[in-house]
């Protein structure tokens, strides 16, 4: 009998050492809430991909290479939608129409693009190439750059081309010709766009002060500087990210 309630008393006794082992192990809805919460926080960022199409005003030549307007494009998409941004450059100074046609066919690119800029001509302008040239193949660069960012208008940027007659080094040539010319350009650029419902951001206005505004200007006297391309990129920003969202 002795022996038996012995072995009662310790079955009691580990019973409520369970219990308590238990109740202390019970999560507080409140604390499960801030767990999940925290979670949350770390799930990895939306991922865009950016591809940019151009010449020395993509590149940013005379600039460092995070003062070019594609990076500092890229920059600003990622703190403004919490994304991560991959951004590559297809572009070097004194690149054509036909300059640039020949670098997309050299590179494998996938038609998957978030997002595609395209600013190119001005080659075709300096070195004085009948325009028709330009027609032929800015608008063989425009269907390329619409399949690049999956036929999606929404992921297609045309940008206007910037005025180098109003730069130091502009002075040197006939500045009202040089302005009619970029005027054609842009003019059959934007309507290129406007009838494929692209859009066509016009930045040309921005140069146009870089007499008056000497710090628009790269200390090369001809490109725009870091200060213009962020110029550029307050003009970008706004139209990118409402259409990125749709």
């Amino acid at each position: 009998m002795i022996l038996l309630k012995k072995r009662i008393g310790l079955l009691y006794v580990l019973l409520f050492s369970f219990l308590a082992i238990a109740c202390s192990k019970k999560v507080i809805p409140s604390q499960a809430n801030n767990n999940i919460a925290s979670y949350n926080t770390e799930l990895p960022m939306n991922t865009i991909n950016y591809l940019a199409l151009g010449d020395s005003y993509t590149i940013g030549t005379s600039v460092a290479p995070e003062s070019n307007y594609p990076t500092q494009l890229a920059s600003e998409l990622s703190k403004n939608l919490n994304a991560s941004v991959n951004h590559k450059i297809i572009a070097t100074a004194g690149w054509r129409t036909d300059e640039l046609l020949n670098a997309l066919d050299k590179n494998t690119l996938d038609s998957s693009y978030d997002l595609v800029t395209l600013l190119i001509g001005v080659n075709n302008q300096y070195q004085g190439l009948a325009f028709s040239k330009y027609e032929k193949e800015f608008t063989e660069l425009f269907e390329r750059s619409l399949k690049l960012a999956n036929n999606n208008k929404n992921r297609l940027v045309i940008i206007s081309i910037p005025d180098w007659g109003f730069t130091p080094f502009g002075q040197g040539f006939d500045r009202d010709k040089i302005s009619k010319e970029i005027d054609q350009y842009n003019s059959f650029a934007e309507q290129i766009a406007i009838k494929n419902g692209v859009s066509f951001i016009d930045i040309t206005d921005i140069t146009r002060r870089g007499l008056e505004e000497k710090e628009l200007v790269a200390s090369d006297d001809l490109h725009p500087s870091k200060v213009a391309y962020k110029k550029f990129v307050d003009r970008l920003l706004p139209i990118i990210i409402s259409q990125l969202k749709n």
